[in-house]
């Protein structure tokens, strides 16, 4: 089950948020009071939408804004004033943070709640993405580290090496990585 944070001061503001957010299958937000408790709360759980509703106590919010998209996968929306919003909103924007301006209607909380979540879900996607790419970059570091190896103690050719490592590979049903970490290994104890 996703998970919300909501950082606001206003008891009143607070459940109106909190409401909001269930309809849209955050049923048991976390509800914060500062920009401290946030933060400490950003680091215990991996939530996909923090909204921000400012001013809190202890900081106006748009450091915790910054402080939440640097830190977590979250998608992050920030209400403000308008005149305020208006101001911050360029720079905010500009580290992946929504900006809100209030007065709002439930509907347009809404539908910030939901782009902010869905930012989160796109950010996971090429997070997802970026380490199946990572994954296979090492593999084939590991592939030509060990075709170099043969090629220099073993004396192959590049294809040959290619060839062994290939045929290895579907022997064993075992990945080109990890066939070439065993060749890199027996290579080197010899």
């Amino acid at each position: 089950m996703p998970l919300a944070l909501i950082a606001s001061a206003g008891t009143t503001a607070n459940e109106y948020l909190a409401r909001h957010v269930a309809e849209l299958g955050y049923p048991r937000p976390v509800i914060v009071a500062s920009g401290g408790e946030a933060r400490r709360r950003l680091g215990e759980k991996d939530f996909a939408v923090v909204v921000i509703n400012t001013p809190l106590p202890d900081e106006f919010g748009h450091e915790l804004g910054v402080c939440a998209v640097e830190k977590s996968h979250a998608g992050v929306l920030l209400l403000a004033k308008a005149g305020t919003a208006e101001q911050i909103a360029p720079k905010l924007q500009e580290h992946g943070v929504l900006v809100l301006s209030k007065p709002f209607s439930g509907a347009q909380f809404r539908q910030a709640v939901q782009m902010a979540a869905s930012c989160s879900r796109r950010l996971a996607l090429v997070l997802e993405e970026n380490a199946r790419l990572a994954d296979k970059l090492a593999q084939l570091r590991l592939v030509d580290r060990a075709k170099c190896l043969l090629i220099e103690r073993r004396g192959m050719t590049e294809a040959d090496a290619h060839r062994l490592i290939e045929k290895q590979a579907m022997d064993t049903r075992a990945t080109r990585g990890e066939v070439a970490t065993a060749l890199i290994e027996e290579i080197e104890e010899e």
